[in-house]
């Protein structure tokens, strides 16, 4: 199977110094594999994603010299294939419509419990309140969740493999963690018709990656991608999480930090070998 990678920046702000290295490492190992590296956009938020980030976002990615094979995919033309994906997951008696507010859920949580986690990869982790409602209750506004007790009761081992050093190996997910820590998470977010966690899912299968080369900070992540992964019937790919690219400060850069920003680097005359020097690709 040829190698096949992906970099899926969200349209929503300039892309800085820790896109180009992610870009740019992902890039490189397919090069090096012979294999292909694909573009992504991830545009499903439409209340935040700009077209003229989503330009600026092929601007800098040809200017720091990568290339993609044409059409791009953009999550936002693809809503039926997730619900699709989502009919498949209630079909199986695995969903169901939520409508409590983050007040609701803070309030619900109570005052933290020692040594019981509150937050995972989907946040605050949810209490279950709206567990026993049937989907035939759901409002357009409610949120859709996944019963992850039910969901890991349907499953065998449940396994992925890292190819980072730092993170590296065979790791084995243990279901009572899934359920304590990561808990019933979000497939469909209110007015946006999937979630980050359904959509990548069948995005990577339907383009068929084979490597998914991402920031050390969408690790936790990956045991959700694994589970529904193994629900629908997705292959899952292997996982090579890279270290983040941080301030002077120690913090890891967002869109926010403009500073940062590969276009301001563009404008003041740097190269893309800079760029390659400045985040240790050189």
């Amino acid at each position: 199977m040829t190698f096949t990678t992906r970099f899926a920046p969200s349209p929503t702000g300039p892309l800085h110094l820790g896109h180009a290295y992610s870009a740019l490492l992902a890039s490189d190992f397919a090069r090096q594999q012979n294999g292909l590296f694909l573009l992504r956009i991830e545009d499903i938020d439409q209340t935040r994603a700009r077209t003229s980030w989503e330009e600026q976002i092929y601007q800098d990615l040809a200017w720091l010299g990568l290339s993609w094979p044409e059409p791009v995919l953009r999550q936002s033309s693809r809503l039926p294939r997730y619900r699709a994906a989502l009919e498949r997951l209630s079909a199986l008696g695995l969903t169901y419509p939520c409508r409590c507010k983050r007040a609701d859920i803070e309030a619900a949580a109570g005052a933290p419990q020692e040594g019981v986690p509150q937050f995972g990869p989907d946040g605050r982790i949810y209490p279950g309140t709206c567990r026993q409602r049937p989907l035939s209750d759901a409002r357009p506004t409610d949120v859709i969740r996944l019963n992850m007790k039910a969901a890991l009761a349907r499953l065998p081992d449940l396994s992925f493999i890292e190819t980072s050093e730092e993170l590296g190996g065979h790791i084995s997910l243990e279901p009572e963690e899934l359920v304590q820590a990561v808990g019933d998470i979000i497939l469909v977010r209110r007015n946006m018709g999937s979630s980050y966690h359904l959509s990548v899912v069948v995005d990577d299968a339907d383009q068929g990656i084979t490597d998914v080369v991402r920031g050390a900070d969408l690790f936790e992540s990956t045991q959700i991608h694994v589970v529904l992964q193994t629900l629908l019937d997705l292959p899952v790919p292997r996982y090579h999480h890279h270290r983040l690219i941080r301030d002077d400060q120690g913090k890891r850069l967002a869109k926010r930090d403009d500073a940062r920003a590969i276009s301001k680097y563009r404008a003041e005359g740097a190269s893309p070998q800079d760029i390659r020097q400045l985040v240790g690709l050189d």
